[in-house]
């Protein structure tokens, strides 16, 4: 399974978003939703890797966050809140968002597993080149990206009239912010991150 604790960078000097942030997480699919672990921090935990992927770049837009996700064993029967959990996951999630904490100038995510394994470093790898598409887009370019589908075709000119925009300026948005290299990544991270969980479950 995979753990996610995500910190508020600067807490101390902003007000607290960790409300706002659980809102835009909650149509993630989770096994136990996020919520307030402590602080001004916020943990969930979820079994499907594309969900993951989906609330890395959720948070990462949303910036501010240092994000950490912990590969590994939740113990069972699942209680009702993630606080109350426990497992090898939580202590990778615990390593993995102090590791991001350090992240300097770099994307803020890393992934940490309760086995390591060159699966779980690529799938770092890759979350970070995905978040620093994320992070560099425009509001100009969010406006119009959030009105498209992924893997449907068509649908820019249909974009361009809503809005009133070239179909040229549409395509221009698309390319400059790497909206389709994004989608199609989020599938290798997702598998990844998968063959991570496999690893750690054969070693468990």
């Amino acid at each position: 399974m995979f753990v996610m604790t995500i910190d508020q960078r600067n807490s101390r000097e902003s007000v607290d978003r960790v409300p706002v942030l659980i809102e835009r997480l909650s149509g993630v699919s989770t096994l136990l939703a996020f919520e307030r672990s402590i602080g001004d921090e916020l943990q969930g935990v979820l079994e499907d890797a594309n969900s993951v992927v989906e609330a890395t770049m959720l948070a990462l837009r949303d910036g501010g966050w240092h994000i950490g996700i912990g590969v590994g064993e939740v113990r069972q029967p699942l209680p009702q809140h993630s606080r109350e959990a426990q497992g090898g996951a939580f202590i990778a999630a615990r390593e993995a968002v102090e590791r991001a904490k350090k992240s300097g100038n770099r994307v803020p995510v890393s992934v940490y597993g309760a086995i390591p394994s060159k699966q779980i470093d690529a799938a770092e790898s890759v979350l970070r080149l995905l978040g620093g598409l994320v992070m560099a887009r425009s509001a100009a370019e969010w406006r119009i990206l959030d009105q498209l589908t992924p893997g449907q075709r068509g649908t820019q000119a249909e974009v361009a009239e809503s809005l009133k925009l070239s179909p040229q300026a549409v395509s221009n948005a698309v390319r400059r912010s790497g909206w389709l290299e994004e989608w199609s990544g989020r599938e290798a991270a997702a598998l990844l991150l998968e063959l991570a969980d496999q690893t750690v479950a054969e070693w468990s």
